[in-house]
């Protein structure tokens, strides 16, 4: 899936699949998650916030299913 980078202290760049509605997030530690069955719109709120970091933790990571596809970087 394509990424796009963003400005983040956390989030290195992300990427939406929005036929699948698959959200792909690349961490600046190197880890990247999928985060499954995610609406349009938290995607679009996403790109949005001021703090893309604290949107992923109040808004995504407690109510999407995920999978890691790379572990951090050592």
């Amino acid at each position: 899936m394509r990424r796009i980078r963003v400005r983040s202290s956390s989030l290195a760049a992300v990427g939406y699949d929005e036929a699948g509605r698959l959200l792909e997030v690349e961490y600046r530690n190197g880890a990247v998650y999928q985060y499954f069955a995610v609406p349009p719109a938290v995607h679009l709120a996403l790109m949005a916030a001021p703090s893309l970091g604290r949107h992923m933790n109040a808004y995504v990571k407690p109510v999407f299913r995920c999978r890691r596809v790379r572990a951090a970087s050592a």
